[in-house]
């Protein structure tokens, strides 16, 4: 195993289990490395501190999966993959009647960077953001299944889309164990129809659960706006919570065909709800005025190089979503952009609601769910916020 040495200082961060060293950090290696390789990490005086992957030409140059020496085998995943099961049993999403869908690995959350896995009823679905995880998708594979006592069976690798493009030209999408179709899993009790083979991500926005739970208790009787909908999810709970009247808005029409999907499968009264293809700020422009609201846009920006546009876009968006709620309504808001923090996207908020003009009080501050977990020593890993807004 090649070994990388930190200089004087940077290493202090790896001290405190921060799991990047990036690579303005590295003073010197030993041995050959490749892209992807498994590599030992050294202070400056030679002492052993943690074991990663290695990215070449990336800012961050290796991500530590073990703060302890290891060879990284069949082993070793069992343990993780143990571990992150008993985690998941702990908060109630194993062998849990009314929902059959989670989390499994939640990359440094779970202390494997580079890694997420999400279950669907008997299907893992693998996406490995980096070559050196991907390098050990049979071993994830196998852990899986050793681990989950029977809840899996089957296990997908869908890393081609999360991959470096270079690398990723020579990998397909494939299934390591097993082999399902697209399925309907329940989430809190409702029917959810997911395609992880072509859906987004690895098929359905799974971190939403506990926000999606909160939007019942606001919408009895109300109308609502489920706007950048995907498959539906707001819009499924929101009318299994007594809604009057629900729109679904995506530029998508995949999207909004898998809304519609969700929608009868719950078998919701065709009358009480419309899916729309459109693009959303568009549409905010002629729509009418709704008692609640949700805006949950995709990522805006992907990188520090981005921060700045991303943060004009939530602006104008939230400025258009802030005038179409009706005198007494409420407003949900989300950001997934890591790069875009809980405070700058409170601020960009309230710049909306400032030129909006209107009187806006907060109700409630959301994240994302414990089966998305934060580690204690990398608090990069909380990318969702939101805000629920009552607006006057």
């Amino acid at each position: 195993m090649a070994k990388i040495f930190l200089k004087p200082k940077k290493d202090e961060a790896v001290r405190r289990f921060h799991p990047w060293i990036f690579s303005g950090a590295i003073l010197r290696t030993e041995g050959e490395i490749a892209d992807g390789d498994t590599v030992e990490v050294f202070g400056p005086k030679g002492d052993y501190l943690a074991t990663g992957h290695f990215s070449a030409g990336a800012s961050i140059s290796v991500r530590i999966f073990s703060f302890e020496k290891t060879d990284g085998g069949l082993d070793f995943w069992i343990g993780k993959l143990g571990n992150a099961f008993a985690y998941r049993r702990a908060i109630g999403l194993l062998n849990n009647e009314k929902t059959n869908c989670f989390r499994l690995i939640h990359a440094e959350g779970d202390g494997l960077p580079g890694l997420i896995v999400d279950v669907y009823g008997e299907t893992a679905v693998l996406q490995c953001h980096s070559v050196g995880m991907h390098r050990q998708r049979q071993h994830i594979s196998a852990a899986i299944l050793e681990t989950s006592g029977g809840v899996v069976v089957n296990v997908f690798d869908k890393s081609k889309e999360t991959l470096p493009p270079n690398y990723a030209s020579t990998v397909t999408n494939e299934y390591l164990h097993g082999h399902s179709n697209a399925q309907v899993v329940l989430e809190n009790g409702h029917s959810f129809f997911v395609d992880w083979e072509i859906g987004q991500k690895t098929g359905f926005f799974l971190d939403q659960r506990d926000n999606r739970q909160l939007l019942g208790r606001y919408v009895v009787g109300k109308s609502v706006l489920n706007s950048f909908c995907y498959s539906g999810g707001f819009s499924v709970y929101a009318l299994a919570a007594g809604a009057k009247l629900v729109h679904s808005v995506d530029v998508s029409q995949k999207a909004i065909d898998w809304t519609a999907k969700n929608l009868e499968i719950n078998g919701f009264d065709p009358a009480t709800h419309a899916c729309i293809a459109e693009d959303v700020l568009k549409y905010l422009q002629h729509c009418p005025v709704y008692d609640v609201m949700v805006v949950d846009p995709p990522a805006f920006a992907k990188n520090i190089s981005k921060r700045h546009n991303a943060v004009q876009g939530y602006k104008r968006l939230n400025i258009a979503a802030i005038k179409k709620v009706s005198p007494g309504g409420i407003l949900l808001t989300f950001s997934c952009s890591q790069v875009v923090d809980r405070e700058l996207f409170y601020h960009t908020v309230t710049a909306a609601a400032i030129e909006a003009g209107r009187q806006v009080r907060v109700m409630h501050h959301l994240s994302q769910p414990p089966d998305h977990p934060v580690s204690l020593f990398h608090p990069e890993g909380s990318y969702l916020k939101g805000l629920v807004l009552y607006v006057e």
